[in-house]
């Protein structure tokens, strides 16, 4: 385990993480399902490798009502019957937006119109600041070593 390499940087600028905290209770009043908010940042999470952030976000899945096979398997969500069709679609977006630069066309139209089928214009907007959020926590705490359970 490498050690961490300094606080969390929101917790050092002054009034960073109200403003972060404030922007995640607006997303979570947005009408989105918490379970598909949840999902989708643990899934960002673990594709970013952040510990903290997959053991956090893994915790509050199963807080927000996610199953215990959806936590277990929503790195293979595709290829498992545990996920709705309006969560398939949340991931699928949350995959695309976080890895953006690994195709010249970061968001495809497919991926787009299937959440677009799901969610209106307002959820949708939500989910993009859910995704945005949650690589934001990751870029904060990877590079910093933070800790899973050290919160």
């Amino acid at each position: 385990m490498a050690t961490q390499r300094m606080p969390n940087p929101a917790a050092l600028v002054p009034g960073a993480t109200e403003a972060l905290m404030a922007l995640n209770s607006a997303i979570g009043s947005a009408g989105v399902d918490g379970t598909v908010l949840a999902l989708s940042h643990l899934r960002a999470s673990q594709i970013n490798g952040c510990s903290p952030c997959v053991a956090g976000g893994a915790a509050h899945a199963r807080s927000s009502g996610a199953t215990e096979q959806q936590v277990d398997a929503v790195a293979a969500w595709r290829e498992t019957p545990w996920f709705t069709d309006e969560q398939r679609a949340a991931l699928a977006l949350t995959e695309a937006v976080t890895r953006l630069a690994d195709r010249s066309d970061p968001v495809p139209d497919q991926v787009w119109d299937v959440a677009a089928t799901h969610f209106d214009k307002d959820e949708l907007a939500a989910l993009l600041l859910n995704i945005a959020m949650a690589n934001a926590f990751n870029r904060l705490n990877a590079p910093t070593r933070q800790q899973a359970g050290a919160w």
